[in-house]
């Protein structure tokens, strides 16, 4: 009579091999998905090909994109600037409600917003009677808050929200203008890193240099065709967002939604990045969503998606690499306020 899978030796020893089986299919799998949108080893390039995402299919709009249950901030960030609520008389359990307290007043249509910046004390050990305060700011200008302070002996939790309207940067390039709306309260240190790039004399080195159409696998709303293949070509566009000369630190994995035409999101723990010119279903939760390009200037990705490709292989996986690479500069954009206040 056969024994029980648990009856002696024979039985535990063939339970130990299908639990390695069963780990080393994982690890086999994980390692597939993984190689579309990740860097090779000599250079830092996307190359996945069926990454993974899973939620709603968004188009460009907050609750699309997963972001109104958005609320980070950054630990051990404290930012300045005048008070609109006052934390000695305001407080919370969580910096959440503070970021969402912060939110409720940009909520109107259009800018600006009453509250731009969030300012929290969480650590009950660390605040002491602090603990709970929430300050909520308005930033003379929130593209470049005003830090008071960070490293690990601040004590404070830190944030910035942006309105309709607002946080939105260019991505120049010789073939027209990227313009991407920033989400800091999804990606909050993804979008400081972006906007330290503002203040930098030039961006040598940032470029995109890899292409890939939509082909004739997602149509022109970025939707997949019924039973055609997930690529090659992948539908997207990737880059580097780094100054040359200038050291980069790997941002922490912040909030990552399905993937969809015009998501702009980190390749790993950047500087590549990418641009998606389809809706990838196939693709689950694992980049980090940092701006969504404005649905006007598709057509500008969508150009430098056609330009003049060369093939190549990175870690297995067939991509298309331009010929020549499209240098772009990170500038900021001015709203409707700002250049009505310059007269411009």
């Amino acid at each position: 009579m056969p024994r029980r899978l648990n009856d002696g030796e024979p039985g535990r020893f063939t339970a130990t091999a299908l639990l390695l089986i069963g780990l080393i299919s994982c690890v086999i799998v994980y390692a597939v998905f993984s190689t579309v949108l990740r860097p090779s080893q000599d250079r830092t390039l996307l190359v996945d090909s069926a990454v993974r995402f899973t939620e709603e299919s968004p188009d460009h709009a907050a609750a699309v994109h997963g972001r109104e249950g958005c609320c980070r901030g950054i630990d051990h960030l404290e930012l300045w600037g005048p008070a609109v609520k006052w934390g000695t008389d305001f407080k919370f359990n969580s910096s959440r409600e503070c970021c969402k307290a912060c939110k409720v007043m940009c909520n109107g249509n259009d800018g600006p917003c009453l509250c731009d910046s969030w300012v929290f004390c969480g650590n009950k050990e660390a605040c002491g009677s602090k603990f709970g305060e929430c300050w909520l700011k308005k930033q003379k200008d929130v593209l470049v808050p005003d830090r008071q302070g960070g490293g690990e002996n601040v004590i404070w939790t830190s944030g910035l929200i942006f309105g309709q309207g607002q946080g939105i940067v260019g991505f120049e390039t010789e073939h027209g203008v990227i313009h991407v709306k920033l989400h800091p309260e999804c990606a909050p240190h993804s979008v400081y890193y972006i906007l330290s790039l503002l203040t930098l004399r030039h961006c040598a080195g940032c470029q995109f240099h890899r292409a890939e159409n939509r082909g004739s696998y997602w149509d022109s709303e970025g939707e997949h065709v019924h039973n055609a293949p997930y690529g090659p070509p992948y539908a997207m566009i990737q880059g580097i967002l780094q100054a040359e000369g200038n050291m980069f630190t790997p941002i922490p994995t912040e909030h990552c939604p399905t993937i969809s035409r015009g998501s702009v999101a980190w390749v790993g723990s950047g500087p590549e990045f990418f641009i998606s010119l389809a809706n990838h279903h196939e693709w689950k939760q694992s980049y980090t969503v940092f701006g969504s390009v404005l649905p006007e200037d598709m057509d500008v990705v969508e150009t430098i998606a056609s330009l003049p490709t060369r093939a190549d292989v990175w870690n297995g996986v067939d991509v298309s690499v331009l010929e020549k690479p499209v240098s772009l500069t990170v500038r900021r954009m001015k709203t409707g306020q700002e250049q009505e206040g310059t007269g411009s």
